[in-house]
């Protein structure tokens, strides 16, 4: 079989649904039972039925809808103003201004659900508007919020990390741990490039509120008491184990009706519209996600995955041009599977020649993580893309190309990462220094 007749067929199946004007989620699916059909001896709707049930009912997924909530949630109380209120007196002073809000909130909530998807409609809920209120441009406010949404995935703790783990019998802890320091590093480029672009462009960022004594920034900062709190509380109760993913999820629904009922904000209308908002939107995710499923449940009986692994370790490259290579496999895998896909389909038979060529398993756990988040934001299947369309009604193709920048800088980390190394090594290693 030829394998790029294969995928030739997958992405112009999915670009002729997309184009015709069907949802994402049955495009998908639509393109796997294609490809099912036409590669595969294997029935294609029992596989439909099962995939797609398996898709609904997973329990990992049940953080989610309660985290879209809690966004929603916020979105419609004092507590999106107050973050921007917080903020901007200590943000006036460096380029790009509020735009750094994106990345800034982005990764505090990446530490809190360890969902792109989750990370880009929660913060996308409260800066899109309040961006869009003070004059910031839709490309720039929309770009940079695909890219920093991204950190869901990096910064722990993270399903995919998890997966990997299990999948390649490294310490998830210490996994967990490698992750921290290439999120700052991320976040820093994505903040240096808004810097940049900002000084480039001077006339495109609204001008700065009125400058402030310290002492006024301190009391404005006040406002942010509540949102500290509300995610202090989440990721309390995350990182001590008193509770789970899900049910820190729950406990920030929970934190956010108490901030809304204590700020008077909270009414029966505000209520049913968050929670129908929430509804919507991860309803939206929901079938994404489950066409996606039966996407890879079709590309793993078409065998594509596994043989073209095989043909890259065939290939007998050197340690850079496997990392290259493998760069290049992932970015294009990315374009048809999710991440949690990617790693399940793949690691099996990738790993073996990632040991041969002397490649520290927990440095390529977090090389994979890196390379996995610029698929969230490649079309045909961006997933991050998917819910800035859902939640903003624009395009695929001009929120990818607003979030190209985004992806570029996710290169040049995924280069910083492999010329030091000691990036997603070191802390794992005081970690085994310690005994821990």
């Amino acid at each position: 079989m030829n394998e790029i007749f294969v995928i030739t067929m997958l992405v112009v199946s999915i670009i002729g649904f997309l184009a015709s004007g069907v949802w994402v989620g049955l495009t998908l699916a639509g393109a796997a039972w294609l490809g099912m059909e036409i590669f595969s001896a294997r029935s294609a709707g029992d596989a439909m039925a099962i995939s797609i049930w398996g898709a609904a009912s997973s329990w990992t997924l049940t953080a989610l809808p309660l985290f879209l909530w809690m966004g929603e949630i916020l979105f419609r109380t004092r507590l999106s103003q107050d973050l921007f209120s917080g903020l901007a007196p200590w943000l006036n002073r460096i380029p790009g201004r509020l735009l750094h809000t994106n990345v800034i909130g982005c990764a505090i909530f990446a530490a809190v659900s360890g969902s792109s998807a989750a990370t880009v409609a929660t913060i996308g809920k409260m800066t899109i508007p309040e961006l869009g209120r003070r004059g910031y441009p839709q490309d720039k406010v929309l770009g940079t919020l695909a890219g920093a949404g991204t950190l869901g995935l990096l910064i722990p703790p993270s399903i995919i990390v998890i997966v990997y783990g299990v999948a390649a019998d490294v310490s998830i802890s210490r996994l967990f741990i490698a992750g921290v320091l290439p999120g700052i590093m991320l976040a820093v480029l994505f903040m240096g490039y808004i810097a940049v672009w900002a000084i480039m462009n001077p006339t495109e960022v609204p001008a700065s509120d009125e400058n402030m004594p310290f002492m006024q920034k301190l009391k404005a900062s006040g406002s942010l008491i509540p949102v500290v709190l509300l995610i202090g509380a989440v990721l309390g109760a995350i990182y001590t184990g008193f509770a789970t993913a899900t049910e820190a999820a729950a406990i920030g629904v929970i934190g956010a009706l108490a901030l809304s009922l204590l700020q008077g904000s909270l009414t029966w209308s505000s209520f049913t519209e968050s929670l129908m908002g929430a509804t919507r939107l991860y309803c939206m995710i929901a079938l994404i996600l489950a066409g996606a499923q039966f996407l890879t449940l079709s590309m793993g009986y078409i065998g594509l995955p596994r043989a073209l692994a095989e043909w890259i370790g065939s290939l007998g490259l050197s340690q850079f041009g496997l990392i290259l290579a493998l760069m290049v496999f992932f970015i294009i895998l990315g374009c048809l599977l999710d991440g949690i896909s990617i790693v399940v389909l793949t690691m099996g038979v990738l790993l073996p020649t990632v040991q041969a060529a002397g490649i520290d398993l927990i440095w390529f756990g977090i090389f994979l993580v890196l390379v996995i988040e610029m698929a969230q934001i490649t079309p045909p299947v961006g997933f991050n893309l998917f819910v800035l369309s859902g939640m903003t009604k624009k395009e695929l193709p001009y929120l990818a190309r607003v979030s190209l920048p985004m992806f570029l800088l996710m290169i040049a980390a995924t280069l910083l990462l492999y010329f030091i190394p000691e990036l997603a090594t070191w802390l794992p290693s005081q970690m085994r220094m310690r005994g821990m």
